[in-house]
C-alpha cells in the first residue's frame, strides 16, 4: 500500500518532535507526542482503517510510558512492548496479512443473520 497525505503528515510530525527534543524537555516531547500519535490513530480510524489505528494507539502507550512509568526495566518493557506492537501490526495491516474489521465502502455481506 502506498503512503498516503497521512503518512506524510505523520513523518512530517513525527521529524519535527524530534527536531523540538532539542530545545526541549523529554517529557514534554513525549507527551506532545502522545497526543500527535492519538489524532493520528483517529484519523486512521475514520479513514477505514482500523488495524493502522491500533498500531498508532500502541505507540500513544509508548509516548505515555515515557511520561508515567518510572525508569528501569519497567519502562524498557512497556516501552519497547508497546513500539513492537505498534509496528507489528502496522506491518501486517500495510501487508494485508490482518482480517478486514469492517468493509471500507459499506458493501453488504451475504452472510445470513441467524448463522
Amino acid at each position: 500500500m502506498p503512503l498516503d497525505r497521512i503518512d506524510a503528515v505523520a513523518i512530517v510530525g513525527v521529524g519535527a518532535l524530534i527536531a523540538a527534543s532539542t530545545a526541549l524537555e523529554g517529557v514534554v516531547v513525549a507527551a506532545a507526542l502522545g497526543g500527535f500519535a492519538l489524532s493520528l490513530s483517529s484519523w486512521r480510524l475514520y479513514g477505514g482503517r482500523p488495524w493502522e489505528a491500533i498500531a498508532w494507539l500502541a505507540w500513544v502507550g509508548a509516548a505515555v510510558a515515557i511520561v508515567v512509568v518510572p525508569g528501569g526495566a519497567a519502562l524498557a518493557v512497556v516501552f519497547f512492548g508497546c513500539l513492537l506492537f505498534g509496528l507489528g501490526v502496522l506491518l501486517a495491516a500495510r501487508l494485508e496479512l490482518l482480517p478486514p474489521i469492517w468493509d471500507a465502502e459499506g458493501e453488504d455481506r451475504d452472510e445470513p443473520a441467524d448463522g
